[in-house]
Formats: structure tokens, sequence, C-alpha cells
């Protein structure tokens, strides 16, 4: 027998399960049948499209049994089964890099409510919310051995050969004192029509029944039952009329290791040249690893029935990584590789379908119950965005499902909502990019804008720096950002050429006195209030996107000066006008500056001699 250590996101995730999500323990049996499940499918896809498997013997099915006098209960399947490494790397150790930051979050999370464990999938862990011990006994299909593993789950676990008829898993619950309510037909009957009555393989509960005479006396023997309690048939496969809201619901919670009900869903079956059903859900919150580079994706696919991955990322484009449920095909061979996949024609035409399919149960949302989009929005709308980036061939129904907050009106406003209030002379929709909604709000790049009641929409997402730009036009409108040089022409009016002559020596010494820390130093038409603001020219990067590709390692591609526009009616720049002191002219022109970079976001290349200067002209 060897011992071996939990790798340590296992001992912490153990922790958080036993001490912090232990109010949603019935939920440890949905994890356990979903595993079983799992295991059927793999071994089911081998024994049709790998010879080494065909001709072993496919009976699927799932037994639960239970003993309440020695406080056991016993999950066994007869799918793939585990070997020795299977059983270190599946039970001892966590893969994916994703689950230690989850971790980190949850720790600091305070509700631990079930959305938070349906964001994760506690899977065969669950087991120590409702047992002392465990004991899994796997032998792998096509192996002649057994191994056995042991565990308390405090820290450590044994490992050691054992026995085991046929292939397949068999995991032996020892329940601590409240995971005793669990000995019960009913109970276990309860939680598998709850969470798993739609898992396509039986499963069996074994149990033993008091037995009566005649007259209803209890005998002293029992009688010995075997049923099936779940309905062990595919729920995509069944016809939308014969389903109910609930069994939708079921279905996902199973699929999803969710215990939040879904936003909303759709299925289709499509017949004709190419035959498949899909049933796609809404999560009704994102995924906690939505953004992250090594995110699980959601949709499993079939082939009549067969399972075949629940891991391509190609089933949907990237930005609809959010969607969960199954693809099923009539069409595609059952020995279908992830590199045929990708290329293969059926699979193909089935996801440019399912995309608009998607799209188009999307808009219909957006039209039809505007609260609930407005939540699937305040979720997913940064996906979509990535969606206009890369999926040029959907752009246009995109581009009426994205939001955006507004400098006008309260809650999300779309492309068409703004066309919708443009005044008659208004050529262009105006946007303004940046790090956050707060900051945008309060931008001196605003002011002339709203003192001329145009609308602005407000774009705090990393990624609208590199959409907006890209996307160019909605229907005739050209989108152009108040950032940019010249955008303010359309509404600055005759400009006061007095006013500008006069004001040329202060810009030529703010420029002078700046040198090469800017592009250009110019008299602005925009402001009213502040006392300068940070522009650039039409095709240089904005300040926020350089400082994007800086944090992905590409700042010589992107060092580009901003200009600074400067506001004559300002008592800073007045007061420059009015003094031939070069030194104040110098604390002028770098205030200025690093008033406008500090509103916009950048850090100041020293902030001490900024704040230095500022004492200065206040003292002055």
């Amino acid at each position: 027998m060897a011992v071996h250590q939990f790798q340590a996101e296992v001992t912490q995730l153990l922790q958080l399960i036993i001490h912090s999500l232990y109010s949603h323990r019935e939920i440890f049996l949905r994890e356990l049948v979903s595993n079983s499940s799992d295991a059927i499918d793999k071994l089911k896809y081998l024994t049709v499209s790998d010879d080494a498997y065909k001709s072993i013997a496919f009976d699927p099915a799932i037994a639960i049994s239970f003993d309440a006098e020695t406080g056991t209960l016993t999950i066994s399947d007869n799918g793939i089964g585990m070997d020795e490494v299977d059983l270190v790397e599946n039970l001892g150790t966590i893969a994916r890099s994703g689950t230690k930051r989850f971790l980190e979050a949850m720790a600091e999370d305070k509700r631990r409510d079930s959305n938070l464990i349906g964001r994760f999938g506690v899977g065969f862990y669950a087991s120590y919310m409702v047992a002392d011990s465990v004991v899994v006994t796997s032998r792998k299909a096509g192996q002649d051995g057994a191994w056995v593993w042991k565990s308390d789950g405090k820290g450590s676990y044994e490992l050691e050969p054992g026995t085991r008829d046929g292939h397949g898993t068999t995991l032996v619950l020892s329940m601590n004192d409240d995971g005793r309510e669990f000995l019960s037909r009913w109970r276990l009957e309860e939680l598998v029509k709850k969470y798993s009555n739609h898992v396509a393989y039986p499963i069996r509960l074994s149990y033993d029944e008091d037995e009566y005479d005649d007259k209803g006396k209890k005998k002293d023997s029992k009688i010995h039952k075997d049923e099936q309690i779940n309905s062990a048939q595919a729920l995509w496969r069944r016809s939308k009329s014969d389903l109910k809201n609930e069994d939708y619901v079921e279905f996902y919670k199973n699929i999803s290791d969710s215990e939040e009900d879904p936003l909303f869903w759709m299925h289709t079956k499509a017949e004709g040249t190419i035959e498949y059903t899909t049933l796609f859900y809404i999560p009704a919150k994102a995924p906690f690893d939505l953004f992250h580079a090594d995110y699980k994706p959601g949709v499993k696919l079939y082939v009549r029935r067969v399972f075949i991955t629940d891991d391509d990322k190609e089933l949907l484009p990237v930005y609809l990584r959010f969607v969960r449920g199954v693809i099923d095909s009539e069409d595609l061979p059952l020995n279908v590789s992830r590199e045929i996949l990708q290329q293969n024609r059926v699979m193909s035409s089935i996801r440019n379908a399912s995309v608009k399919k998607v799209l188009s149960e999307l808009k219909d949302l957006s039209t039809n119950d505007k609260d609930k989009y407005a939540a699937f929005i305040t979720e997913f709308n940064r996906p979509l965005k990535e969606g206009l980036y890369g999926d040029y061939a959907n752009r246009e129904a995109l581009m009426e499902l994205v939001r955006f907050k507004s400098s006008s009106v309260d809650g999300w406003t779309s492309f068409a909502d703004y066309k919708s209030r443009m005044g008659s002379e208004q050529k262009a929709i105006y946007f303004i990019a940046g790090d956050s909604e707060d900051r945008l709000r309060k931008s001196p790049l605003l002011e002339m804008y709203r003192k001329q009641g145009v609308e602005v929409l407000l774009c705090p997402d990393e990624i609208d720096e590199l959409v907006m730009p890209m996307v160019g036009k909605y229907g005739d409108l050209e989108l152009k950002a108040v950032n940019r040089a010249g955008a303010e022409k359309e509404f600055e009016g005759k400009r006061d050429e007095k006013k500008d002559k006069d004001l040329a020596p202060v810009i030529e010494r703010i420029k002078k006195a700046l040198g090469d820390e800017v592009k250009d130093v110019r008299l602005s038409a925009r402001l009213t209030d502040s006392p300068s603001c940070i522009v650039v020219d039409a095709d240089d990067p904005s300040l926020q996107l350089q400082q994007f590709m800086k944090s992905m390692g590409r700042a010589g591609d992107f060092d580009v000066k901003p200009i600074l526009e400067v506001n004559g009616d300002h008592a800073l720049v007045t007061r420059l006008a009015a003094s031939d002191d070069e030194a104040l002219a110098a604390d002028v022109a770098r205030v200025l500056l690093d008033q406008a970079l500090l509103v916009e976001g950048a850090p100041l290349k020293d902030p001490a001699d900024f704040v230095t200067r500022m004492n200065r002209l206040i003292a002055g």
C-alpha cells in the first residue's frame, strides 16, 4: 500500500467544501452520478470507434445501494474505469490552473451560495460533505487488475492493487452523522429524480423492503428490490411539446453543475440535408472562468446519442463560450477526431446554423423581454463585443445585440436607440473609450458634447479600443471617437480668430516647455470648464490602447505621443498669458499635461514633481 499526499489545491478545495458549502450537501449525489455517466459515455464511444474495445460487452447502468446499519452508501458504474495513474490524476490532483484562481476568489466571497457551487461544480470531492471516508475501487476497461483508492479527506490517500468483477468504478461512502439522512430509499430516489432524471443511462436503486403477511402484519423477513428510478432518456431528443419548463431546468442543472436556473434556453431539431438536434442554455450568471485562457467549454457533442466530447472549443465560436448545452448530429462519423471536426463540412454547417440561432434568439429576447435581456447583457456584453471583433459573417447581427452606457440616458442602450435620439443635423455616432464608466462620465472630452446636447456612448471595456475602430460604421453612420483630433469639428462653430492669434504665443511656450513629451499642443474648441485634455491623431492608437498593448509586452509598437489641448479661457492659461516668467510657463505646461493624463487614468512619470508644481502654482 502506498500513501500519497493530496495536491495543495485539493486540500484547499476539500476544506472549502466541508466547511463552507456544507449546507448544500445533497448535491454530492448529483456530482457522483454525473461522474458515472461521463465514465459510461467514454466507454460507449470507444466501443463503437476503437477496435480494441469493440469486443467489450456494453450494458450501461449506474447502481446505487445503501446499508443503514453499517452507514454506507455505494455507487457503482460499468464505465471506462480507472487505473493507478488515472486515480492519482483524477482524485489526487486538480489539473486545471483556473481552479486555484477560483478557489482564491471563493475564499474571499462571503455568500457561499449555490450559485458559487454552480460556477465550479465540486465533483468527486463533494463526497466529503456527507462522508467521513471514501473507498474507490476501479478497473479500467481492457485491463485485468483493479486499484483501490482510500481517503478520509484530511490531506492524504492510500492506493493499492485490488479486485473487481468487470470494468468500471465503485464508490463506498462511510457516511457521517449528517450524511445518514441519505441512507433512505425515499431520499435517494427524490434526489435522483431532482438532479439526474435525464441521465441517459439507467440508474438502479437496490434496497430491502419490509415484508407483510396477508393481514398486514410485518414479517421478520425482507424483500430485496432493484428498481430503475430515472427516465434514462436523452432529453434533447424528445419533442418540445412533451417537455415542461421544469424538465429543461433540471437538465440544465445536471449538465452545468449549477444550482441556479438558466436565464433561458433554445431547443432546435433540424431536418433535411443535415439532421441534428441542439439544446442551448444561456446561464443567468457568467461562468467563473469566462475570461480565463483555459476556460472549459460548455457544449457537449454527441453523434446519434453517442457522447464524443465536452472539451472542444471549436463547437461554437470563442465569444459564445458562455453557452451551455448539447449538439447531437445524425451525420457525423462516430470516430470523428478533434482535427477532423475543425474541417468537417457537416460540423461547419451545424456550427454556423447554431451561431445564427443563438444570435436570433438573443435578438428576440432583446425585443420581447428587455429586463431579461438587460440581465444577459450585464453578464455577457463583453463576449459579444469580442464577436464584433472576430466574427465578420455575423457582425450585423451582433451590432444589434451589443449594448453601451450613455452620457444622456440611464441603463443600457443600443446603436439603434442612439440613432433614434440623434438630431437631424448629426452625422455620426460618438463614443469615448477608457478604463471605467465613472472616469468616462467625468471626462473633460464630453464637455462640448454636453453643451451641444449630443449623446456619447461610453465604452469602458478594454476590447472597445479594438472593436469600435474596426467596426467603423453602424449602417451609414460613422463611429467617431471623441478623443480623436478633429472629432469636434462638427460642433465647434466659427472659431474666434482674434483669440486664436492672441493665445498663439502661449501655446508655443507650453509646447516648448513640454518638448518631445507631446506630439503637439493646440488651443481647444471642445473644453468649457477643464483646463486641458489629451487627444490623439486620427490614425494613432489611443492612450488606453497603448497601455493595453504595453501590458501585453508590445510597448515598442505603440509608443505614440499625445496631443495636448488647452482651454484658453481657463485661469491657468490666462495667468500664463499675462506673465513672461519661464519658470511659471514650465510649471503650468507640466501641470496641464499631468492633469490631462490623470483624468485619462494614465500613470504619471513623477507624481512628486506634479505635487511640487501644483503647490507652487497654488502658492503663487
